[in-house]
């Protein structure tokens, strides 16, 4: 995923994103009602899109149109996907402190390291 400025920098009208992608400009307006798509807007209202929401767009239509997904799934899936994102990193933060723990030598023998902000517990324990 490529964070860049030139990917995330709103530049393509709604009417060039449906030449792109060979769909009715309704579809991207509808994509937006159902909260699947979010582009950017001019001060005068123009909708603008990023080569990061193209490819969402993509996504969208590639899980409409070959796996036969309605738009509620879609938006399931990607609130889940989004998720997994955030939980992936928070991992990668957790692994990261139990290095710097396990380098100052508080925990000689183990690498766990246990969070709890709610009724749930993560556990991460990294061998």
């Amino acid at each position: 995923m490529d964070n860049s400025n030139s990917y995330i920098e709103p530049v393509y009208l709604i009417s060039a994103v449906a030449q792109i992608l060979n769909i009715h400009p309704q579809t991207l307006r509808q994509y937006e009602r159902e909260g699947l798509i979010k582009p950017s807007r001019t001060n005068g209202k123009i909708r603008l899109y990023s080569q990061k929401d193209i490819d969402n767009i993509k996504t969208v239509l590639t899980l409409t149109r070959e796996l036969g997904i309605n738009l509620a799934g879609v938006d399931v899936i990607l609130k889940l996907n989004k998720k997994i994102e955030k939980l992936e990193s928070d991992i990668e933060i957790y692994k990261t402190r139990i290095r710097d723990i396990d380098g100052v030598g508080v925990v000689p023998s183990s690498k766990a390291l246990v969070l709890k902000k709610t009724s749930n517990e993560i556990v991460i324990v990294e061998e």
